[in-house]
């Protein structure tokens, strides 16, 4: 089985800035309850999506116009036998400047096929990265992407 880390990738006019802003944003394009501070590395925040979800984000890396990386201390993803398994992942965001475009590289490390959430959470990835980020980085609105 492929030990792959779930990734897409992103390309928008907007400077890495703009992106990076948008990113620390993430009430705007993570649909769910956010509570806690986002944006300085230390910073700790909790996502709730109803009962479906849960996870407890640190800010490890913050350098403004190129990189975010969070890390999953605590989850419980109770539709999963083993609901805890984000726990220790990091999320990352890079951010690249090409041929005066911004390309935005988002990486769920840990989050693999061999994870009994993949095929969900993958999924749940690719639409608040592709849509709604996408979306509020562009627009300056993010797009519910959940319904």
């Amino acid at each position: 089985m492929s030990m792959t880390h779930f990734t897409t990738t992103i390309t928008v006019d907007q400077s890495p800035q703009e992106v990076f802003d948008a990113i620390n944003n993430v009430r705007g394009w993570w649909q769910g309850t956010i509570e806690g501070d986002t944006i300085k590395q230390g910073d700790e925040f909790d996502y709730r999506m109803k009962d479906l979800h849960y996870s407890r984000q640190r800010v490890l890396e913050s350098v403004p116009g190129e990189r975010l990386v969070w890390l999953v201390t605590d989850s419980k993803l109770p539709s999963f036998d083993n609901d805890n398994e984000w726990t220790g992942t990091k999320i990352i965001f890079e951010i690249t400047e090409e041929a005066g475009q911004t390309q935005l590289r988002f990486t769920h490390e840990g989050l693999t096929p061999s994870f009994a959430c993949y095929g969900a959470c993958s999924g749940a990835w690719g639409a608040l990265v592709r849509e709604s980020l996408y979306s509020l980085i562009s627009t300056g609105k993010g797009r519910n992407v959940f319904g």
